[in-house]
């Protein structure tokens, strides 16, 4: 009786254990509850379209912190050689913590600063980087704005390159998570130096020293997500009081890629939080959403019928002229990522009759492939060939034809 109850309990441990496991696993693939993630402001981002898979305040104007740096990074790999030597002025030397501790006057090669810049968040690196190219901050942040309203981003205002709290006459400094996620995917896919962008982020040591060989420097990579999962691309931390801890990463896994931005995820001693709600994200994104190529899904053409045109010239007097639809260029997303309840809607939008003239190749209506309430791509439709209007000329030709048929 003693083994049999030794047995029993043991068995009951066992299968309880193993419940609970399954039962842990099989949470990580259903949506996050908004409750469930420690950021105040949190987004989930399809990396090749842009898409937003999911988003908690997603469109929430805060404080942003060292996050900031990603797109002073860009920047400067799209504006300088980075063998250029970069002399510090006063300004950058006196940035506070955390900072390389650079001197005034002394020079260095832009490349060292950028790793400098985002292994180890230095502020000073920041600065003399944004002077280098803008001649002031000032100047960098209009240069910073103008970048973020040209990749799409609805609702940011830089000041600082280091994304230290500050304010002017326009605002506080600030991004949404959503902007966020799309100055990431910029950084990581739509930049010309994205590969730049990647090989720096994704260093895990890196050494210099001034262009004067007196001082040394080195630098370790902080961003913990790159050793937390497979496919981990990039990555930036930040912190200061007002922001919090904030985060955006990338990964790519099985030709898909995601992106995570987190905002107020957490004060001190909860540095750990932006890590968990990073990881519960892209763990959703993994299980629950797949890559569809739109390009393979063609518009149904027997339903491109072809259009009459009235008042044009067909065949013969008494007889309608016609225009053949064609499907034209589209435009919109190529691939998507869509959960499996997700389901694309073609729309069909062709004029049921048009009035000549009609030019070849004359938009005469459109193929929208709907997603819910969002057109996700849609197809030109375009005339086929050109119909001339019914003139007295025509008219003419048409009489002569027939009486020389006679």
């Amino acid at each position: 009786m003693k083994r049999f109850l030794s047995f029993f309990l043991v068995c009951f441990i066992l299968f309880t254990s193993v419940t609970k496991t399954v039962v842990s696993g099989a949470q990580t693939t259903e949506e996050p509850a908004e409750t469930e993630l420690y950021a105040k402001s949190a987004v989930l981002m399809d990396g090749d379209s842009g898409r937003i898979l999911f988003e908690k305040n997603g469109h929430e104007a805060m404080a942003n912190a060292s996050t900031t740096k990603i797109l002073t990074c860009i920047l400067a790999l799209e504006h300088c050689d980075l063998d250029s030597t970069v002399t510090v002025s006063a300004n950058a030397a006196s940035q506070p913590k955390v900072h390389l501790g650079m001197r005034e006057g002394q020079t260095f090669y832009m490349r060292d600063l950028l790793y400098g810049l985002m292994l180890e968040s230095y502020n000073d690196c920041a600065v003399a980087i944004a002077e280098y190219i803008s001649g002031d901050t000032q100047g960098f942040a209009g240069l910073m704005n103008r970048k973020a309203q040209e990749i799409g981003c609805a609702d940011s205002h830089f000041i600082t390159p280091n994304g230290l709290d500050a304010e002017d006459a326009e605002g506080f400094h600030h991004t949404t998570a959503a902007d966020l996620a799309q100055i990431m995917r910029y950084c990581i896919k739509t930049s010309p130096k994205a590969e730049e962008f990647l090989q720096i982020t994704r260093t895990q040591q890196y050494a210099f020293s001034d262009v004067e060989g007196k001082s040394d420097y080195s630098c370790y990579n902080h961003n913990a997500f790159l050793q937390m999962m497979d496919g981990a691309l990039s990555g930036k931390t930040g912190f200061t009081g007002t922001a919090g801890y904030c985060y955006v990463g990338a990964l790519e896994r099985d030709g898909r890629t995601y992106i995570v931005a987190l905002l107020a995820c957490g004060w001190p001693n909860n540095k750990s939080y932006k890590w968990s709600d990073t990881k519960r994200l892209m763990e959703y994104g993994l299980a629950n959403f797949q890559k569809r190529n739109l390009e393979e899904t063609l518009p149904d053409e027997t339903k491109l019928a072809p259009v009459p045109v009235l008042g044009g010239q067909g065949d013969g007097i008494g007889k309608e002229a016609f225009v053949t639809p064609e499907l034209s260029e589209s435009e919109g997303y190529s691939q998507l990522l869509l959960a499996a309840d997700e389901q694309i809607v073609i729309r069909y939008e062709i004029n049921g009759h048009l009035t000549a003239p009609v030019a070849e190749g004359e938009e005469i209506g459109t193929i929208t492939y709907m997603l819910g309430d969002e057109a996700v791509r849609t197809w030109r439709i375009t005339a086929g060939c050109g119909v001339e209007k019914i003139d007295f000329r025509w008219c003419f030709s048409q009489v002569l034809k027939l009486l020389w048929l006679r």
